[in-house]
């Protein structure tokens, strides 16, 4: 077969696979989102892959960057349109309002990971296929208390994985009520200079203006320092809301950039936007000038979906740009693990009765290594060092004999026979 003919049967461009030797990195990261999920008790929810166009272009906005450029747009022999995901909310959202998970306990706590796709142009930190993890808390009252709780759980997780240096970037873009006029001001500051501006902010100037402050553009990025200020033009509700959140954060000891032209580039957002940095550095001097986190308040996303007004704050991280910073880092990859046993028998009738006696731990729920194919005792105590288990279960022929099992701590080497009727008792106890 010719070499382009080869180069077809490569992945897309933009998409990778997960290779084993990167998988430890993945394990690290889902292992630290299941904690911090479990700890601040948030829900899992696996939404489709593919969702109905309107879903994306109803929420994130028609002119948005996403809708415009970069959805992988599918469409059935019908004529129906669908996309592959580019993001999780929207999707989280429309779960919540046909699954009428309003019924449940409110406020709801989710959090959610998968991949995502976006048609951009594939660099540093961006893919066409990418995996992103978030947290959403919906439903309740729009109180400030929420939007801390997501920024908290997506810095402990980024402090969990050990990524240094972290800034968090906070604004509030406002709301119905004050928008519209700190709109109108933009336009009338923008409007003289548009013949100035790229060719994306001048079709930003007609149809999101708030956008204009989010443009990377260089010769853009001038005007943006005499743009008038959103915290200037705030309403009371806003402004109170903003100063609440603020005031979390302090009492939490989580320093923060007070950034008034962070605006994100979804419709859906109002009041609290916030996204996540680093200032680690890579080997080769490389900084890192894309946002790990990003999120914020979504107050009006309900709405869309036929649904009656209500709150809703989240944020989101991308996997592979936390992996990135976490190698730059040279990040210790030791897992978080459970505290366990490690089961080691010696001779043919203990192996015999061995499986039965790991099934009755396991009923109880305490997690069991084990490596029965080996009958040497040095190969299985290795084994046992290997895996960090706390403690060992010797089981010999003479424990067979005696109803009996010998517990050693590995931390201490003391070590104590009991009574096979005490197995799962005595265990647990030492576990605590």
């Amino acid at each position: 077969m010719s070499k382009s003919k080869l180069q077809n049967l490569h992945s897309p461009k933009g998409m990778h696979d997960i290779l084993p030797q990167d998988q430890p990195w993945w394990d690290k990261i889902r292992q630290e989102i299941d904690y911090i999920a479990d700890y601040y008790n948030f829900h899992r929810i696996d939404t489709v892959l593919m969702e109905r166009a309107e879903i994306f272009e109803k929420s994130l906005g028609e002119t948005s960057d996403i809708v415009e450029k970069e959805m992988f747009v599918l469409k059935s022999t019908s004529g129906d349109r669908f996309v592959l995901r580019p993001e999780g909310t929207a999707g989280i959202v429309r779960a919540y309002v046909q699954h009428g998970l309003s019924h449940l306990g409110q406020p709801l706590k989710l959090f959610y990971l998968g991949p995502m796709f976006r048609k951009e142009q594939p660099q540093a930190g961006r893919f066409r296929q990418f995996h992103q993890a978030g947290f959403e808390i919906m439903g309740g009252d729009s109180d400030a208390v929420y939007d801390a709780q997501v920024i908290l759980a997506i810095f402990r997780l980024l402090e969990n994985l050990k990524i240094k240096d972290i800034s968090l970037h906070i604004n509030s873009i406002g709301c119905r009520i004050c928008r519209p006029n700190y709109r109108k001001k933009l336009i009338a500051y923008y409007r003289p200079l548009a013949a100035k501006l790229c060719r994306d902010c001048r079709n930003r100037l007609k149809q999101n203006p708030l956008r204009l402050l989010d443009c990377k553009n260089e010769d853009c990025q001038k005007f943006k320092s005499e743009a008038p200020i959103i915290l200037d033009n705030l309403c009371v509700s806003c402004s109170r809301h903003l100063k609440h959140v603020l005031e979390f954060l302090e009492e939490l000891d989580l320093s923060y950039v007070l950034d008034n032209q962070l605006v994100r580039g979804l419709d859906y957002y109002n009041k609290t936007v916030f996204e996540f940095f680093t200032n680690t550095v890579s080997e080769d001097g490389r900084k890192f000038d894309f946002a790990l986190a990003s999120g914020g308040r979504y107050d009006y996303l309900m709405e869309l979906f036929g649904a009656r007004t209500n709150a809703g704050v989240g944020g989101a991280v991308g996997l592979e740009r936390l992996i990135e910073v976490m190698k730059a880092a040279k990040v210790n990859l030791s897992l978080r693990k459970k505290p366990g046993v490690f089961f080691i028998h010696i001779g043919e009738l203990a192996k015999k009765r061995s499986l039965k006696l790991i099934e009755s731990l396991r009923d109880e729920g305490v997690p069991v290594k084990e490596s029965l194919g080996k009958d040497s005792l040095g190969a299985q105590l290795r084994s046992a060092n290997k895996e960090g288990s706390d403690y060992t279960l010797i089981f010999g022929q003479k424990e067979a004999f005696e109803e009996s099992i010998i517990i050693r701590d590995l931390k201490n080497g003391v070590q104590e026979t009991v009574p096979l009727r005490k197995l799962v008792s005595e265990v647990k106890k030492r576990l605590k």
